[in-house]
């Protein structure tokens, strides 16, 4: 398969749709200097995005929290989403929107004076786990942990905030590894590089609470299955020596969905019961 830079199709960018090829941007845009960038990972089932309009909202948010406004309205970027999915072909698709400061006049830290652009492509993105979905994904531990929100904007889907689990998930795929859990900078578990984490155990489930890192939608999605299958969810801080005691583990998120872990380092897990019917239960709330 060629690059993503050198593909057929189109792109919406900044207003209208152009070709793949052609989307590009200038060396000395802003962020790819100073990361002063947001995103939205979502993907459509059957021609329709799954909670479209909260990852809309959520990418305004984001930028608001990084300090820039994207100059399109939440229904302006629902309606391009829209043309480029249909632009696509595609009915099942991973939609990648992404707003950023451009180039313009400031070449510094600061950038007030600099446009913001925005842009949205489709593309078709299997299961981010490969056969992780039946057999349960194997993961690393981090060297790296998520930073105190004293320091970073923790809630905002920015691009900078990934630099770390970049560095995490080679680390952990040099090791045989799908991806990497992450814990927080007090030690706490915290998620995985690019997904939230839930545990079993007894029959309870127990998942992060997200004080520090990215509260998913793909996370509050499956918190509603549970809360309507009146399963017990304990939202807590989660210390490294309970991993022993867990008996299931599952990842969530839009491009991993509800994906089963088996290994986490020297700890294992079943892909059990519970794991499998929040797993099916998943894939077929997104196809409704």
């Amino acid at each position: 398969m060629s690059g993503y830079d050198d593909r057929d199709g189109q792109i919406w960018m900044d207003g209208k749709l152009i070709n793949w090829r052609d989307a590009n941007v200038h060396i000395l845009s802003h962020a790819m200097h100073y990361a002063s960038s947001v995103f939205e990972g979502e993907r459509a089932y059957n021609g329709k995005i799954f909670k479209s309009r909260e990852h809309s909202e959520r990418l305004r948010r984001s930028a608001s929290m990084v300090d820039f406004e994207i100059p399109y309205t939440v229904d302006e970027i629902e309606a391009a989403k829209v043309e480029v999915l249909a632009a696509s072909g595609l009915t099942d698709a991973y939609v990648r929107a992404i707003a950023w400061r451009g180039a313009g006049e400031d070449m510094g830290v600061a950038s007030e004076r600099n446009p913001v652009s925005m842009a949205i492509a489709a593309w078709e993105w299997g299961a981010y786990y490969g056969d992780a979905k039946t057999k349960g994904a194997k993961l690393d531990i981090s060297k790296w942990k998520r930073p105190s929100p004293e320091t970073i904007p923790c809630h905002a889907k920015a691009a900078g905030l990934y630099m770390i689990c970049t560095m995490s998930k080679h680390a952990a795929e040099a090791k045989g590894c799908s991806d990497a859990m992450m814990f927080d900078y007090r030690g706490y578990v915290a998620e995985a590089t690019g997904a939230n984490i839930f545990f079993v155990r007894d029959g309870e489930v127990h998942t992060p609470d997200p004080d520090c890192f990215l509260n998913g939608i793909t996370r509050q999605t499956v918190l509603g299955m549970l809360k309507d299958r009146q399963i017990k969810v304990h939202e807590r801080h989660i210390m490294p020596d309970e991993l022993e005691s867990f008996e299931q583990c599952w990842l969530t998120g839009t491009a991993a969905e509800v994906t089963p872990v088996g290994q986490i380092g020297d700890y294992n897990f079943e892909v059990g019961s519970l794991t499998q019917d929040i797993a099916a239960g998943y894939e077929k709330l997104v196809r409704i």
